[in-house]
């Protein structure tokens, strides 16, 4: 890949792009165009405004150091915890009160309604709680045989 931008951060943090001809561009923020499925490919660079500064194809084929920029921009604007396990759940009815483990740590989810819970391409599923956290189960049938038997009851 060729590199035609340098991405550094100012005094307050921001990322700055500084394009090929001089042109810099403050408050930049990645995006990703496909979040769950492919994370590490198709990567925007945005300004402030939501125009697209440059395309990322691939984010492992960057110089070390712009990835790690554009690594911990994206970490700290993307929080989407990953379901491990199903501990229990209030109720077989929505709205009920989900008890789960996720990467990050155990935490209730307030299940609001059936049509929360999304499939994604292959297994995947995401699930919206009552405050507006996305959760991921990336695969359904990886998880253990109580978590998958209550996941089905809302399936």
């Amino acid at each position: 890949m060729t590199q035609d931008f340098h991405l550094h951060r100012d005094a307050f943090g921001q990322l700055v792009f500084t394009a090929a001809d001089g042109t810099e561009h403050c408050e930049v923020a990645p995006a990703r165009a496909f979040p769950i499925t492919a994370a590490r490919e198709g990567i925007a660079l945005l300004s402030r405004e939501g125009n697209e500064l440059a395309w990322i194809p691939k984010l492992d084929e960057l110089p070390q150091e712009i990835r790690l920029l554009v690594e911990e921009e994206l970490e700290g604007r993307e929080f989407m915890p990953e379901i491990q396990r199903v501990c229990s759940v209030t109720g077989y009815a929505t709205p009920c009160t989900w008890r789960v483990e996720t990467d990050r740590g155990t935490t209730d989810l307030l299940l609001k309604a059936e049509e929360d819970i999304r499939r994604l391409s292959g297994q995947s599923l995401l699930i919206v709680d009552g405050r507006n956290i996305q959760f991921l189960i990336r695969n359904p049938q990886s998880l253990d045989a109580t978590s998958r038997k209550i996941l089905d009851r809302f399936l």
